[in-house]
């Protein structure tokens, strides 16, 4: 078995190696260190290494295999959608390696999340969404994922084996909407985005990323606004809906179809991230692939 990312990572001479990228970046982009660079993170997917500078801190990523692709998409996105994605200050595809400018406290820490603050993170979602529908080839080609589809109990594997006609059939009911597939950011919310002094936002943390239908993106915030607050959901799927100009009725035959594809992809994502997980990872984090997949019993919307 390959070593665990998470071991891989906190070998001193893996992050003497990324420590060397580090100050060559902050080098390259006329900044300098001011202090030592810290490890404030390591999960089985990820970890981030943070380095003060003469101009503020900047953040270093490194993701597991499956996830790798974040540092080119980062990058393409900021390319192709600069109003709504901030350019790396580096990143390096082959080994996954991003660094990026800290941009202060993320819209969720700053304060609990009101109505129009959900209500403007899906819509700048659905406008980065639409601007990429054209460029399908190039993200693709980074690694993101394209939209593909802990161990069962029977009886949920016999119960998910009888759902399957029903995914089927809500694919096929998005694949003949006429909606076109584009980047779906796969964990969207509020801690995910920053707020610029312009007044707009930025969106980031790409690592869950997949090219998929667009309304799957209400996933994840259909989860944090109905458990977590006492917050209008439709008020905040009417944004959506609205950005992408789609019927009420028409939206919510295809809200309930994403509803039954996005556990496919979710649990698939998790599983790949898992690959390099070690054996203690695997018991705090092994039932997310099949607790994601049980959600094709039900249905967010």
């Amino acid at each position: 078995m390959a070593q665990p990312f998470s071991q891989l990572v906190a070998d001193p001479a893996w992050r003497a190696e990324a420590h060397r990228w580090i100050s060559a970046c902050v080098a390259g982009s006329g900044r300098r260190l001011t202090g030592p660079i810290e490890q404030p993170r390591i999960r089985p997917w990820s970890t981030h290494l943070l380095a003060p500078t003469d101009a503020g801190r900047m953040w270093f990523k490194a993701s597991c295999a499956s996830m790798a692709f974040e540092a080119a998409v980062h990058d393409a996105l900021s390319r192709l959608a600069p109003d709504e994605v901030d350019s790396p200050v580096a990143a390096d595809a082959d080994r996954g390696w991003i660094l990026t400018a800290d941009r202060g406290t993320t819209l969720g820490d700053s304060h609990e999340p009101t109505l129009e603050d959900w209500q403007a993170v899906v819509r700048n979602a659905a406008r980065l969404q639409r601007r990429l529908v054209g460029h399908r080839d190039e993200l693709v080609a980074t690694g993101l994922p394209d939209d593909h589809p802990g161990r069962l109990s029977e009886e949920v594997v016999d119960q998910l084996a009888a759902r399957r006609p029903f995914v089927v059939e809500a694919a096929e009911t998005l694949d003949a909407s006429g909606i076109p597939s584009t980047l779906q950011h796969g964990d969207l919310h509020p801690w995910n985005v920053f707020a610029v002094d312009d007044g707009g936002l930025r969106i980031f943390d790409f690592g869950d990323a997949q090219w998929a239908h667009p309304l799957e993106v209400l996933s994840v915030p259909f989860g944090w606004v109905t458990s977590r607050s006492s917050l209008s959901w439709p008020a905040i799927e009417r944004v959506h809906a609205q950005e992408w100009q789609l019927d009420p009725d028409d939206y919510c035959v295809l809200l309930r179809a994403a509803g039954l594809t996005q556990p496919v992809n979710r649990a698939l994502t998790w599983w790949s991230a898992l690959q390099s997980a070690s054996a203690a990872e695997w018991q705090e984090w092994g039932e997310a692939p099949a607790r994601h997949l049980s959600n094709v019993l039900g249905t967010w919307s």
